[in-house]
């Protein structure tokens, strides 16, 4: 039976507060006096389990142990490499160092081991070397102590060497680079094997571009630079920003888009890319408009909006031409909105605040330099190029480093600057001029012997005046630029075909060109004949134009005539008459001689057409050797409203002897029948005696009188016919006189109402 004591519940202690010092708690537990008898928990129960599995036998060797050794040798090596570098421990090596008491044999006999193992310190430097150049930094001292060391320049370690050299020698010169100092900075960065490392090069620039993008511009002309010596950099780099701008554009981000349209259009600037990869950015960009398009959009066009203007006029027009549908659409945000009004602005400006190539960095001529037509389609993932961005080991090593070597001197000319110092030096650099010199001649006589069937400087000669002749703003200007081009012998008609091919194609005539060719044949009179010389092949070549061209050209050539810059001697190739004139011909005498009374005058026109010194050039425009050509012409001039130019042919017709074409006819027919009467009565005057035969003449003659008097039938009607010819042509040339006389008045009616 249990008492009241037994059966009351004990009060339980009170649990003491754990102290949050680790060493306080680890003494307390130390110093427990249920140190043994404490009862191990469930987690520490289970543990001492696995481990007792795992190292029950320490002699059995590490092969036998399917589930942490399997058949597979690179797994086998890994886990061999990890015990020996953590030995496995059990209860007998309590006392041995690995917890922290002394060594026992077995750790004497493993140190013995591992200092046998030990790496010799320079085979140490070669494995350090291969293993942590990649993401470990290595000071430049001991990495130029490392590479004096190895002598085999063959090696992979030699070259793993110059590789970081040369990635950090990149690295240091594209983060020195600016405006006043990126001459220096290209030359030095050329002595480096950049086509061996074109992969870091493209690299480097491209993230000092991203984080600075206030210094694109010097990066485009650096690049400009380079691209003029080693083209497959500039095209790489190209490649590479194209990729990077079409994946910031599919993952929707704005920052990697202007970063890589900003350099794209500092390298359109340098004419390193094509204009056509830019209007494919615009356009793309445009076509479905966002906000964050159309502001990347027009970001890109203040960087490259002026170089675009002057080479691709039409497709800067279109791209402004959709930017102002889209603010009419107003779908877009306020500032969006705000943005292309600026662009506007600046557009109208003419694009000073945002010039193409400053003067300080525009180191490169155009003939000199490269450019690549990349487009958008063109460039995949495949093109980047990432592996050259990897070290890479070369067998020829040596070799290309010495080809690399003599062709970087060969590009900086380091021969002729290498001798400054003393006079031996100046006698070799004497020596090296003459050398150049004598291979300079050579190269004139070989070039002398080639021949350029493909006609590539003509084409980009013609280019040149184009590109000049679109981009200036008046005529004055634009002579003023095309005189300072050095025009080569036997280039200057080249430069006549372009003013009248450029003439010729606009939809009106413009005076820009007339004045333009005006203002060269008086300032040299060297262009004047191929002026001359043009015309009359135009004129012999009329029948090929079409109508636009045709009265273009007209007006060209009477501009030129009105103000005395060729001669007018240039008119005697005109025959008018109705065999050697066609309607191409016609056409092209009339707009001229209606452009010339309009801006002459009647009354000069005609002095100048009646100088007794121009005469005899004159000749097949008025002819009159014959009445036929002569009533041609006079009907021509009278038709096209300048009848008052033929009032001396019109004397000439009245005062010149009528002669009847059939009384031409009948004398050569009557002689023929004559002769043929002659000779058959030869033979009868024999027999006849002289009485007969007269009486047989007198009334022959009379017969023949009277036919002469009285005009046949069919004669009679053949003069109808002609007359009715006559009339209906007159009729004819009367109503297309008519006809342009009402279009010529109505074009300023139309205006004058517009007006008000």
């Amino acid at each position: 039976m249990t008492t009241d004591t037994e059966t009351s519940p004990q009060p339980k202690p009170k649990r003491k507060s754990r102290s949050k010092s680790p060493e306080s708690r680890k003494k307390r537990r130390d110093d427990s006096p249920h140190k043994d008898s404490r009862k191990r928990s469930r987690r520490s129960r289970s543990r001492d389990r696995r481990k007792s599995r795992k190292y029950h036998d320490l002699d059995r060797p590490l092969e036998e142990y399917p589930r942490y050794y399997g058949e597979d040798q690179e797994h086998k090596k890994n886990s061999d490499r990890y015990w020996t570098k953590y030995p496995r421990k059990d209860d007998h090596q309590v006392g041995s160092r690995y917890y922290g008491g002394e060594p026992d044999d077995k750790d004497k006999e493993s140190e013995k081991e591992t200092d046998k193992s030990v790496i010799a310190p320079r085979e140490r430097k070669t494995v350090d070397l291969l293993t942590r150049t990649g993401g470990a930094y290595i000071p430049p001292a001991k990495l130029r102590m490392m590479q004096a060391e190895i002598t085999d320049k063959s090696s992979a370690a030699y070259q793993r060497i110059a590789w970081e050299a040369l990635k950090k020698s990149i690295h240091g010169f594209i983060n020195k680079v600016n405006t006043s100092n990126i001459g220096i900075i290209s030359r030095e960065l050329l002595h480096e094997n950049v086509v061996r490392g074109r992969g870091l090069l493209c690299k480097s620039i491209i993230q000092a571009q991203a984080a600075s993008p206030t210094f694109t511009n010097v990066y485009a002309a650096l690049v400009a630079v380079i691209n003029s010596k080693f083209p497959n950099i500039g095209e790489l780099l190209l490649k590479r920003l194209v990729l990077q701008f079409k994946r910031g554009f599919k993952q929707n981000n704005k920052i990697i888009c202007i970063s890589a349209t900003t350099f794209v259009a500092h390298l359109v600037n340098q004419r390193v890319a094509h204009e056509i990869l830019a209007l494919e950015i615009l356009t793309l960009l445009v076509e479905t408009p966002t906000d964050d398009s159309v502001e990347v959009a027009i970001s890109f066009l203040k960087e490259c909006g002026q170089k675009l203007t002057e080479v691709s006029s039409k497709g800067i027009n279109a791209i402004f031409e959709m930017l102002r549908n889209i603010l009419h659409e107003g779908k877009l945000e306020p500032r969006i909105q705000y943005m292309i009004e600026v662009m506007f602005q600046i557009r109208k400006d003419g694009f000073k605040d945002h010039a193409a190539v400053i003067e300080e960095l525009d180191l490169v001529d155009e003939e000199h330099q490269f450019t690549h037509l990349i487009t958008l389609d063109d460039v995949k993932q495949s093109n980047a190029e990432d592996i050259l961005n990897v070290f890479k080991f070369d067998d020829n090593y040596e070799e290309n480093e010495g080809k690399y070597k003599t062709l970087s001197k060969e590009i900086l000319d380091m021969d002729s600057e290498s001798g400054s110092g003393s006079e031996e030096e100046s006698g070799d650099e004497e020596d090296d001029e003459d050398e150049d010199e004598e291979e300079e001649e050579g190269a004139q006589k070989n070039e002398s012997n080639i021949i350029d069937n493909t006609e590539t400087n003509l084409v980009a000669l013609r280019r040149t005046i184009y590109l000049t002749i679109q981009s200036s703003l008046d005529f004055e200007e634009s002579a003023h630029k095309l005189m300072k081009m050095e025009l080569k012998p036997g280039q200057e008609i080249e430069l006549c075909h372009m003013f009248l091919d450029c003439c010729a194609e606009q939809r009106t005539y413009e005076k820009f060109y007339g004045l333009l060719a005006q203002r060269f044949c008086q300032v040299n009179q060297i262009y004047v004949e191929p002026f001359q010389q043009i015309f009359k092949d135009t004129y012999a070549t009329t029948h090929r134009l079409d109508t636009n061209k045709l009265r273009n050209v007209s007006k060209f050539f009477a501009h030129l005539l009105f103000t005395d810059a060729i001669g007018w001697e240039v008119l005697e190739i005109m025959k008018l008459n109705e065999e050697d004139t066609n309607s191409s011909n016609r056409i092209f005498i009339k707009i001229l001689f209606q452009e010339l009374a309009e801006y002459m005058g009647l009354e000069k026109l005609n002095a100048r057409l009646k100088d007794a010194t121009l005469q005899p050039h004159f000749e097949g425009l008025f002819p009159r050797d014959d009445p036929k050509n002569t009533r041609f012409a006079i009907n021509f001039f009278t038709s096209i409203g300048l009848g008052g130019l033929t009032a001396e042919l019109r004397e000439h017709l009245k005062t010149a002897p009528k002669v009847n074409p059939l009384t031409i006819t009948e004398k050569s027919s009557d002689s023929s029948s004559s002769s043929t009467s002659s000779s058959s009565s030869s033979s009868s005057d024999s027999s006849d005696s002289d009485s007969s035969s007269s009486e047989d003449e007198k009334p022959r003659k009379k017969k023949e009188e009277k036919k002469r008097k009285k005009p046949t039938k069919e004669a009679s009607d053949d003069d109808k016919k002609r007359k009715t010819d006559a009339r209906k042509h007159r009729h004819n040339e009367r109503r297309s006189r008519d006809r342009d006389d009402r279009r010529r008045r109505r074009s300023p009616e139309r205006k004058h109402k517009s007006r008000r």
